[in-house]
C-alpha cells in the first residue's frame, strides 16, 4: 500500500475515489493530509473527466480529525501560492463544483465530522459514530458547520449536538438528516460508488450548475461562517481550557474545566 495521505482511483465511469490515508491514526489530518485533500479536490474540480467524487476514510474509521499530536504545526507555504494547511482545504471544499459523496464507517470527529457536513451525499455504515467536540476542547466550530448542520437539521438539533459534543450514531445521524442512509459497514462503499456512477452518467457541465444551483442561496452565509470560525478559534486556541483538554486528551484523562469557572475573560 501506498504510504500516501491520500488515495486516488478514477474509475471508467468518471467516479473518483478518494481515500484519507493514516488508518493508523484513524485518518486524523495533518498539515500534509489536508495538502493532499485540498490537491485532489482542485484537480478533480479541473479534471472533465472526473464527474464525481467519493471520499471515504482508509481502515475501519472515517477519520478522527484534526492530529491533535500535530496541532498547531507550522504549516509549509505551497508553491503554487495557495492557501495551505486547514485554511486551503476548506477553499478547495467550497470551490468543488461537483458532487461530493462520502461513504464513512467507524469514527468521524471533528474535523471528520464537520468535512461530512460539507460533502452534498453522506452513506454511512452501520458502526459510524459521529461527535462534534469543540466545546469539549475549548473550541468552537469549524469547516462552516456553524451554519451548514443548522441549515440541514434545523437550530435545535444543531445546538444540542454542538452544546452537549455527545456521540451520534448512525441510527441518530439519519434520523436527524445528517445521513442519507444507513448501509452494513461490509456494503457501504459499493452502495457509495454504485449511486456515484448513477449520477456519473449525466452530463457533467448540468450536475455542476446543478450543484451551483443548490449552493447559490448559501454562499454568503457560509463565507461568514467560516470567518466567524476562523475569528473564535483564533481567541480561543490556546486559551487554558483548550491546553487543559489537549493535555489531558494526550494524557489519556478526563479534562478538568471547573478550575477555570470564576474567570472572566473576552
Amino acid at each position: 500500500m501506498s504510504d500516501s495521505r491520500i488515495l486516488r482511483e478514477l474509475d471508467g465511469e468518471g467516479v473518483l475515489l478518494v481515500t484519507l490515508n493514516r488508518p493508523h491514526k484513524k485518518n486524523a489530518f495533518d498539515n500534509e493530509q489536508w495538502d493532499g485533500l485540498a490537491d485532489a479536490l482542485n484537480e478533480a474540480r479541473m479534471d472533465p473527466a472526473v464527474a464525481v467524487v467519493v471520499l471515504t476514510g482508509a481502515g475501519s474509521d472515517f477519520s478522527a480529525g484534526q492530529d491533535l499530536g500535530a496541532f498547531g504545526a507550522a504549516e509549509q507555504p505551497r508553491a503554487d501560492g495557495k492557501a495551505s494547511g486547514y485554511f486551503g482545504c476548506v477553499e478547495a471544499l467550497f470551490e468543488f463544483d461537483k458532487p461530493l459523496l462520502a461513504a464513512a464507517r467507524g469514527v468521524a470527529v471533528g474535523g471528520g465530522c464537520t468535512l461530512l457536513i460539507a460533502c452534498d451525499v453522506v452513506y454511512l455504515g452501520d458502526s459510524a459514530r459521529l461527535r462534534l467536540p469543540f466545546a469539549n476542547l475549548g473550541l468552537v466550530p469549524e469547516i462552516a458547520s456553524s451554519y451548514t448542520l443548522q441549515s440541514a437539521i434545523g437550530r435545535q438539533r444543531a445546538a444540542e449536538l454542538f452544546f452537549t459534543a455527545e456521540w451520534i450514531d448512525a441510527v441518530r445521524a439519519l434520523d436527524v438528516g445528517m445521513a442519507a442512509r444507513v448501509f452494513s459497514d461490509e456494503r457501504v462503499l459499493d452502495e457509495t460508488l454504485a449511486k456515484a456512477r448513477e449520477m456519473a452518467q449525466w452530463p457533467v457541465a448540468a450536475l455542476q450548475e446543478i450543484k451551483r444551483t443548490l449552493m447559490a442561496p448559501h454562499a454568503a452565509a457560509v463565507r461568514a461562517a467560516l470567518e466567524r470560525e476562523n475569528a473564535a478559534m483564533a481567541r480561543l486556541a490556546g486559551s487554558p481550557e483548550n491546553v487543559e483538554a489537549i493535555t489531558a486528551f494526550l494524557e489519556k484523562r478526563k479534562p478538568d474545566f471547573k478550575q477555570f469557572r470564576g474567570e472572566r475573560r473576552t
